[in-house]
């Protein structure tokens, strides 16, 4: 109702509805009283307050000028609201802002006892005197506060006033408002009081600098006691609750507030400073991750690493379900640093996004063989973790064992700069630079990016396979889109599309396949025997120096994302994605419901025959066998590993026309890889078998059975001085097809060495161009040229 219309039907709006002309003064008078209340009463910075979707404090964010005062409440507790008005106003309902008898009577009482005893206010009037903060206590303020509060009472419904009341009293020291003041003297929301705490807060404010929690007990006591008494005397209560309520002790020191989700506080303060945000958080969940990376902290620490941070979202809905910014650490460790927003060194975990995009690209099979052998493009040599080599190795496994050398070469085969520009996409924001600022490291780290982004990319790609399941095999056009931390909002899809957005959903799925092969860290082996056991897609990552260590696990229904490190950006020894980081990432899902694997997007598959053994296409010698790849034009070749090979009748030798009638020879099908990958390939595939070379009484052209490991063609090398000052010598390696053939090495045409089974030689060559030969006992040979730099 409106303040003309409350009026209209009083004395005043019928005197002037009946002497229009002798009420201009009344007129003026009645328009400074309307305008007299500003519009917002309380100004006063609020704290930014953070609860879970089901209501539970996570965290707060002290007001800008140093007080705990949340803003203001939806509601109050009935409790307190006749544990207030007994104490105050106890004819509140019934007066339109001042109660005349109580005022009579305060005055008649101060002046009998010749001081202020009592005052008389409402609790309209005392919300006046708490807006008209600092004002000098005098009879014209009083006069002023009175009017005001008619004015407000007009205006404003009893329940809003309450309201005002409980969000701005004061509780002693920098406690203001009714649920700041529950949190910090009993660690409890409100309405989960008891009678004896709810009196206890309800006649605080009286006076809140003398009665102070811890301090003049007795009289705090009092006060409380008599309030609960009336309480019984009106019917309230009942005298078993408060014969219980008088046994209930005073507080004592304050509580501190919760500190659940710190990190997450301050990252909404950013945005929503002084509010009361509802967040996506589910405050179970919260509260045992947390737990987990306390316990898994206080083994880090002794390796001297201090964070961790784990972010987990919701895949359907793209909320946060749960927010840990760092470890309880100290301030010496930059505890207060939120490591889910700091870019950090991707590590390995960009991979898949290559993967995805060569398969959807055509480019690659899961099953198909990539080099994994000693690298070197344009002076950059890139390792895996191990220092091993796998000679070749499948596609997915490569992904699985997140090996650094084939992904390398992946990128240099994809183009460096069109997966660049496909990252633009997921708008990972702490990779801002160009192609050439990273080279081919961006696939192994040499970009940075945030675990709120990675695990954003993730769960977009396990939400285009979900959608791409759920509805007509159709996208959504804005799939990739940020994550949410409020729990009204919902994400924006956008509308449905028969284009993919960036990848196709087939891609991603294989993705996904070939991460849940990932082996699990320790304690984990044995997960895939269990029928409760999730299907997780994860990846690890682990950058350079061990300075950061990453997991990030997807499933149909969530994304849990892992760092650790330190985040001064001191690397420790043994701080690895699957050491340090993947243990958390399945102690978390532990704690997360049991989740399906994702569906096959078939419409989005076609069927083809590969070779069973390379992983390309099949050829005509190949063993076959059939596979789904993505449904496009595929520009894999055919399978450049099987030849037909004619042998003897033993099949001991490989024979041609020169040596052997054509009835008698033996023709097969035979897997050989280039001598390089064999070298390695066959140290750990005991089934590959060498391919035999010809008898001796057969005309043969040289075939290629052996090739430099180090140094390429044309490789400009310097050679370094021990301690002592000496210059060290350059060690030449040489992969041959059989091992035990014997090899004569030459520099500039001289002589040097023989080997045989480990082809290796040590020389120091003097500065400038050099001629280095190789020649197997059977002819066959090899020549590089190499620069020995001063």
């Amino acid at each position: 109702m409106s303040f003309l219309s409350k009026i209209k039907n009083t004395s005043v709006g019928r005197f002037v509805a009946k002497h229009p002309k002798k009420s201009s003064v009344l007129a003026i008078l009645l328009i400074a009283y309307y305008f007299c209340l500003p519009k917002q009463l309380f100004n006063s910075p609020t704290a930014t307050v953070v609860e879970s979707r089901e209501g539970v404090l996570l965290g707060a964010q002290i007001a800008s000028d140093g007080q705990w005062r949340f803003p203001e409440v939806d509601s109050i507790p009935k409790k307190f609201e006749h544990c207030l008005l007994q104490f105050e106003d106890a004819h509140f309902y019934q007066h339109f802002g001042f109660n005349p008898v109580s005022i009579a009577n305060a005055v008649v009482q101060n002046i009998k006892a010749g001081k202020t005893v009592r005052g008389g206010s409402t609790i309209t009037q005392q919300v006046i005197r708490l807006a008209r903060e600092g004002k000098k206590r005098s009879y014209a303020e009083k006069f002023i506060e009175l009017i005001w509060a008619t004015r407000l009472e007009l205006r404003s419904s009893k329940e809003e006033i309450l309201k005002m009341y409980a969000s701005n009293a004061p509780y002693g020291g920098n406690v203001v408002g009714l649920e700041v003041a529950s949190w910090r003297y009993f660690g409890l929301k409100s309405h989960q009081l008891s009678w004896a705490e709810t009196a206890t807060l309800a006649v605080l404010p009286n006076a809140p600098s003398l009665i102070y929690p811890g301090k003049n007990q007795q009289r705090l006591l009092k006060k409380r006691n008599r309030l609960l008494k009336k309480l019984l005397e009106e019917g309230i209560i009942d005298k078993t609750t408060y014969s219980l309520s008088l046994l209930e002790e005073l507080p004592q020191k304050p509580y501190a507030l919760p500190q659940t989700a710190q990190h997450l506080v301050t990252h909404i303060a950013q945005k929503h400073k002084g509010e009361r945000i509802v967040s996506s958080i589910k405050a179970p969940l919260q509260a045992n991750v947390n737990a987990v990376v306390q316990k898994h902290y206080s083994h880090l620490k002794q390796n001297q690493v201090f964070n961790a941070a784990v972010l987990v979202l919701d895949v359907h809905t793209r909320k946060v379900m749960a927010y840990v910014g760092n470890t309880k650490t100290d301030r010496q460790h930059q505890k207060d640093v939120d490591m889910v927003q700091a870019n950090r060194s991707t590590g390995s975990t960009i991979k898949p996004l290559l993967y995805t995009a060569m398969l959807d690209a055509g480019e690659l099979i899961p099953d198909m063989l990539v080099a994994d052998i000693p690298t070197q493009i344009a002076g950059y040599s890139p390792q895996n973790f191990n220092e091993n080599f796998s000679g070749a190795v499948q596609a997915k496994k490569a992904l699985a064992r997140s090996l650094n050398i084939p992904s390398v070469r992946l990128l240099q085969s994809y183009g460096l700069q069109k997966f660049r520009d496909q990252l633009e996409f997921f708008n990972l924001k702490g990779i801002n630079k160009p192609a050439d600022h990273y080279g081919l490291t961006l696939i192994l780290g040499g970009a940075e990016s945030s675990l709120w982004d990675l695990c954003k990319t993730y769960a977009s790609m396990a939400s285009t396979v979900n959608h791409f399941n759920t509805t007509s095999s159709e996208y959504y056009t804005k799939e990739f889109a940020e994550p949410i931390l409020q729990d009204s909002q919902e994400v924006d899809f956008g509308s449905k599309s028969t284009q993919k957005t960036i990848f196709d959903a087939a891609s991603m799925y294989l993705t996904f396949e070939a991460m849940k092969e990932v082996n699990r860290p320790e304690g984990q082996e044995s997960w895939e025997f269990y029928d409760s056991s999730k299907q997780i897609a994860w990846k690890t990552g682990t950058s350079f120096g061990n300075k950061d260590a990453w997991a990030i696990g997807v499933t149909k229904d969530q994304v849990v994302g892992v760092w650790v490190g330190n985040a001064d950006g001191e690397g420790r020894p043994n701080v690895t994605g699957v050491s340090s980081a993947a243990p958390i990432l399945f102690d978390v899902f532990n704690v997360l419901p049991k989740t399906k694997w994702f569906l096959e997007p078939l419409d989005e598959f076609t069927e083809i025959d590969v070779c069973a053994t390379s992983g390309y296409l099949a050829t005509p010698i190949c063993p076959v066998k059939k596979i789904k790849i993505p449904a496009k034009q595929n520009y894999v070749e055919a399978c450049p590993y099987h030849k037909l090979v004619h042998l003897d009748a033993k099949q001991q030798f490989q024979v041609n026309t020169s040596c052997e009638p054509l009835e008698t020879m033996v023709s097969k099908p035979w897997f050989v890889l280039p001598p390089l990958q064999e070298f390695y390939y066959k140290k750990t595939n005991v089934t590959y078998k060498t391919l035999p070379s010809f008898r001796n009484d057969c005309k043969t052209e040289n075939a290629k059975v052996m090739e430099f490991i180090y140094p390429k063609s044309g490789a400009k090398i310097t050679l370094p001085k021990n301690f002592e000052g000496n210059t060290n010598e350059v060690v030449f390696k040489l992969a041959h097809a059989k091992t035990k053939t014997k090899v004569f090495w030459y520099v500039d045409d001289e002589f040097v060495k023989q080997t045989s089974d480990f082809h290796e030689i040590a020389v120091k060559p003097k500065p400038g161009v050099h001629k280095i030969t190789v020649v197997d006992e059977v002819g066959n040979d090899a020549v590089i040229w190499i620069t020995i730099l001063e």
